[in-house]
């Protein structure tokens, strides 16, 4: 089968090739995928060029924890109605060698979804980091009914689920930002009820006005490191941060301003949910795909032969949206 490897970390166009390696057979438990589309995400394209670390964990990586496609063979214990089904995957490269960018992946029967019926394959390919990561942002900790909530990043893979998860479950009041008038667009058809473009205008001051001077309940943060101290501004007492990404490792919190505040902050990283809260996720987001309620916002898709423009892509933020690899082009 085909499949995009990588044997060291490093520029994309220099480690990443496609070549052709045997087919995978499902052991107990598990099923094949035959994929139709592969997501690229930033956590795919930080472990390629060895942001965290220089060294592989193993001796070839086909990267992507994301992808879909329709089950093909299943192995023991697995029921043989599943063939044949609709799928996306979850963490198929987490702390795995064999990700979603290839013809085939094998994992655990858990980890391929079933896909309702009329949502495009491609789609598949974009839930099982943006949107499950945007779903437990809005859902943790109590979701946020009732509450005004602050989107960083309103229009990027994750935000723009945010936005929409947050305005499912009961948000008073969604503001967003952006850094563009395009990207603007995008987060309003989502359903953002304040839009604010970083770049252009007074952060701080935009939300006082739209919160009354209250400040926000919930900030949805993409980058801690860089926006921490505007998060603490605008937050209202007792409110709380959801982590979900930072642009950097290290991240100096100014103290008093959070104490002072009694802010919360709640980190985590999708990879590892709790198994009832991706189970509460999947099960939500299963149902409204199959009513049909998500905007879903794909900015390139691309065959596999080019992985390295994807990769390239999502690493140099060019891309408004998700990015999918199309497998069988």
């Amino acid at each position: 089968m085909r499949a995009a490897l990588y044997e060291r970390t490093g520029p994309a166009r220099e480690v990443l090739v496609v070549a052709e390696i045997p087919e995978p057979t499902p052991g107990p438990g598990e099923v094949r995928v035959k994929l139709a589309w592969s997501g690229v995400n930033p956590s795919d394209v930080k472990s390629r060029a060895g942001l965290r670390s220089k060294t592989l964990p193993f001796p070839r990586v086909i990267p992507h924890s994301d992808g879909a496609g329709i089950i093909d063979e299943v192995g023991a214990d697995v029921p043989r109605q599943r063939i044949g089904e609709r799928v996306w995957t979850w963490n198929a490269a987490w702390q795995r060698p064999f990700g979603t960018a290839a013809e085939h992946v094998v994992l655990p029967s858990a980890q391929a979804v079933r896909l309702p019926a009329g949502i495009d394959l491609a789609v598949g390919a974009c839930l099982g980091i943006p949107a499950l990561t945007a779903y437990h942002a809005i859902a943790v900790d109590g979701g946020v009914a009732g509450k005004s909530v602050l989107v960083a990043g309103g229009a990027g893979a994750v935000g723009h689920y945010a936005i929409q998860f947050a305005k499912l479950l009961g948000a008073r009041q969604i503001l967003a930002t952006v850094s563009n008038d395009h990207k603007a667009a995008l987060a309003r058809a989502a359903g953002a009820d304040v839009v604010i473009d970083y770049k252009a205008e007074d952060v701080n001051a935009q939300v006082q006005q739209a919160t009354g001077g209250r400040g926000v309940d919930r900030i949805v943060e993409v980058d801690l490191a860089g926006n921490i101290g505007i998060d603490l501004q605008v937050l209202r007492a007792g409110g709380d941060i959801v982590v979900y990404g930072s642009n950097a490792p290290e991240i100096a919190v100014p103290f008093f301003p959070a104490i002072v505040g009694h802010i919360g902050l709640r980190f985590f990283i999708v990879y590892n949910l709790e198994a009832d809260a991706r189970a509460q996720a999947i099960d939500r987001l299963t149902a409204l795909l199959e009513e049909d309620r998500l905007i879903h916002n794909i900015a390139a898709r691309l065959p596999l032969q080019r992985i390295a423009e994807a990769h390239e892509l999502v690493e140099s933020g060019r891309a408004v949206g998700n990015v999918v690899l199309d497998i069988s082009a």
